[in-house]
């Protein structure tokens, strides 16, 4: 089994269309093609991926990718996030200068497709065959992630047109995007307003690149009376800042995919020079500490891969009576981002020294890793989201109808028609223990079950004062990455059920997950808030795994060496 992205043995995803294995395998092509060395000359001298941009504009890849049924030139066309999910991933192998390219444009056109004005919409479609960037103008220097004081305001000109004024920052393809959503305000009103630019317009003024670390065009820019007409402006009042948090809930999960293709990287990197390096007559592979440390990363791979897709299938399967995904998606972006950021770190300590030599893959991946868990609300405001869903999903199941994985070629309808965004603590989902019954044969599954029933008993001897206790986000903190865990080893298991994962990887991997919720539960203990009911359950949730040697070295040789060499991106 090797559920991990391996360019060089590419598994086909079973796609219902030529066209999606297409642009995959083109993708891998033309990144083994351009080779490694050329790759990181272009990282060194922080230049801007405009090989990347010919190449998806020849190939119309963000048409194909980004438009939902109705738009664009293809008959067959459709959005799906199954695609997106291993495109992104793909991109973030090779680099994340070319996954955040991606990124902000599918964060700068989802405006438009979520927006009122239909005419936008297939202007839109026919500027992406000439030029597929587009940015999403959101944040300002002044005011970060508060949304609610942005400045940018459309000033009426009593013409029944407005120009705009204002100025944005930290706006990612800033630079060359001729489709870039700007959110703001009417200045008559205060009313928001989310409406179209072009940076290539004269009163357009790209300031210049806030970053210098990569290849990344990150813009600080200005709008100098920009003239805006109806037909820029693409929603108003709720329905903008609706669409805006709607926006970032479809294009979040894009981190996830992104950063487990870079840890993906890597780790064939990391295992490649390990397993060929002799020190003290002994392979680095072979020392014990270095076993358990690769045991460990690779786990935490699979387990990012197996929650990927199943997340996958959640995003896919939403509709008005199935919000699930509205839990799953900010783990897809907090959870997985930082599972990778988690991996390359054991990773880098393996290596050592070798990670920071500039003709690798991994000193960028342990440079650029960092990026991702900062991306589109830090992972105290998506915990803070995801804290609002513990009551519902830990107290409250509904019986939901079972369904599989889902490849086909179904346009993903819900995704733009979301609506309001009140009432998410509402969520309902079904039972967390029809997963975790079905694999309890499972001697560390049987434990972490354990664990889970602790925490639910910690939560009823909190009552009502847990909500007060985390008013104070780092006691959020505490308690959310607990739960996190939980609904993240429900959909792993739903996921290598149908991918067929071995029993002995998955008591391998709830082994992990005993060691992480003990520790996750010790950091919980410590916290001044804590009442005495309280400090009573966490203790119960410290668990030891239980030990399985030979079933460790049957993994490790079986699963995890045996990619020793199956991947080096060609020179």
């Amino acid at each position: 089994m090797n559920l991990l992205l391996n360019p060089k043995q590419y598994r086909d995803r079973n796609y219902p269309d030529e066209r999606s294995k297409e642009i995959m395998l083109k993708t891998i092509e033309w990144f083994e093609n351009k080779g490694l060395a050329a790759q990181k000359e272009a990282y060194h001298n922080r230049e801007f991926c405009n090989d990347f941009k010919e190449f998806v504009t020849k190939e119309g890849f963000f048409e194909t990718l980004f438009l939902p049924k109705g738009y664009g030139s293809d008959p067959n066309q459709y959005y799906s996030t199954y695609r997106l999910y291993e495109f992104s991933e793909i991109c973030g192998f090779y680099g994340s200068g070319y996954w955040y390219t991606f990124h902000v444009s599918h964060l700068g056109l989802i405006p438009v497709l979520l927006g009122d004005n239909e005419e936008a919409k297939h202007r839109a479609a026919r500027i992406l065959k000439e030029n597929p960037l587009c940015a999403f103008g959101l944040s300002e220097q002044e005011h970060g992630a508060d949304i609610y004081s942005t400045e940018t305001m459309l000033y009426p000109q009593g013409d029944g047109t407005y120009v705009a004024r204002g100025r944005k920052y930290y706006i990612g393809n800033g630079n060359v995007a001729n489709i870039i959503s700007v959110f703001g305000k009417f200045a008559d009103t205060g009313e928001y307003v989310f409406f179209l630019v072009d940076s290539q317009h004269p009163r357009f003024e790209c300031v210049k690149n806030i970053i210098d670390f990569n290849q990344q065009f990150v813009a600080e820019f200005i709008l100098h009376d920009y003239p805006i007409t109806e037909a820029d402006i693409l929603s108003r009042g709720q329905k903008a800042w609706d669409d805006m948090l709607n926006t970032i809930n479809i294009c979040k999960f894009n981190i996830g995919s992104g950063s487990t293709g870079v840890a993906t990287h890597a780790f064939y990197e990391a295992l490649n020079h390990a397993y060929h390096r002799i020190i003290y007559g002994k392979r680095v592979t072979d020392f014990p500490h270095i076993r358990r440390l690769f045991m460990d990363s690779w786990l935490r791979l699979i387990a990012m891969k197996l929650f990927g897709l199943r997340a996958t299938d959640y995003m896919r399967m939403a509709n008005e009576n199935d919000k699930r995904y509205l839990l799953y998606n900010p783990l897809m972006k907090m959870k997985v981002s930082t599972e990778a950021e988690r991996t390359i770190e054991q990773l880098f300590d393996i290596i050592a020294a070798k990670g920071f030599e500039k003709d690798t893959y991994f000193e960028q991946a342990a440079v650029e890793i960092k990026g991702y868990p900062k991306l589109e609300g830090t992972r105290h405001v998506n915990m803070a989201l995801v804290a609002k869903l513990i009551p519902s999903y830990m107290f409250m199941p509904q019986p939901f109808e079972e369904f599989g994985r889902i490849t086909d070629n179904r346009n993903d309808d819900f995704l733009f028609r979301q609506g309001p965004t009140r009432g998410y603590a509402k969520t309902r989902f079904h039972d967390y223990n029809i997963a975790y019954n079905s694999v309890s044969h499972l001697p560390n599954v049987k434990i972490f079950m354990e664990q889970i029933e602790a925490f639910k008993e910690y939560l009823m001897v909190s009552g009502q004062d847990l909500a007060k206790q985390m008013e104070d986000f780092d006691y959020l903190l505490g308690v959310g990455e607990l739960f996190t865990l939980i609904p993240y080893g429900q959909l792993i298991i739903e996921s290598a059920k149908i991918e067929g994962v071995k029993d002995e990887v998955m008591n391998q991997l709830f082994d992990l997950f005993i060691r992480d919720f003990s520790a996750y539960a010790v950091n919980l203990y410590g916290k001044y808030q804590n009442t005495d009911a309280q400090l009573e359950k966490i203790m119960k949730m410290i668990k030891r795994p239980v030990p399985n040697r030979e079933e460790f070295e049957k993994v490790l040789q079986e699963e995890v060496y045996s990619l020793v060499d199956v991947y080096r991106q060609n020179p």
